[in-house]
Formats: structure tokens, C-alpha cells, sequence
């Protein structure tokens, strides 16, 4: 498994803000899991990196950061 962070450099809707947005799992079958940090939260799951950004990048206004990791031993 590996963390990121939804990173919104400008929020076309007005609604989940800018900056750090959501952070999310990617398990090792390519299926995301992500929490909204907005006001009112959710919690979604998608099927790989390419659906999430196709649903939520805004022509790469939004971008995933991945995170530092260590694989598991």
C-alpha cells in the first residue's frame, strides 16, 4: 500500500477548496480509497489512479502527491 495527498491548485466549483484536499490509499491491486478533508467529509472508493484524476483532476488543476513509503516486510 501506498499514501497520498489530493493537492487542488484551484477549485472550479467553489466547494472542496484549495491546497490539500483529500488523502486516499492506493492498495496493491490499484483500487484508491479517499477521505474528503472538506467541510463535509466522504469517503470514496475508485477503481485506479487514472479514474480518480478522470473523475476529480480538472485538467491537472488537481494532482495526486504521492507520499514517502516503505514497502511492507
Amino acid at each position: 500500500m501506498k499514501t497520498f495527498l489530493l493537492v487542488r491548485e484551484e477549485d472550479e466549483t467553489g466547494i472542496s477548496g484549495t491546497g490539500i484536499v483529500a488523502e486516499g490509499v492506493q492498495f496493491t491491486d490499484g483500487t484508491i480509497a479517499m477521505r474528503w478533508l472538506t467541510e463535509h467529509t466522504s469517503t470514496a472508493i475508485y477503481k485506479d489512479e487514472e479514474t480518480l484524476l478522470h473523475i476529480h483532476g480538472h485538467g491537472g488543476k488537481t494532482t495526486v502527491h504521492w507520499e514517502n513509503h516503505q514497502p511492507c516486510i
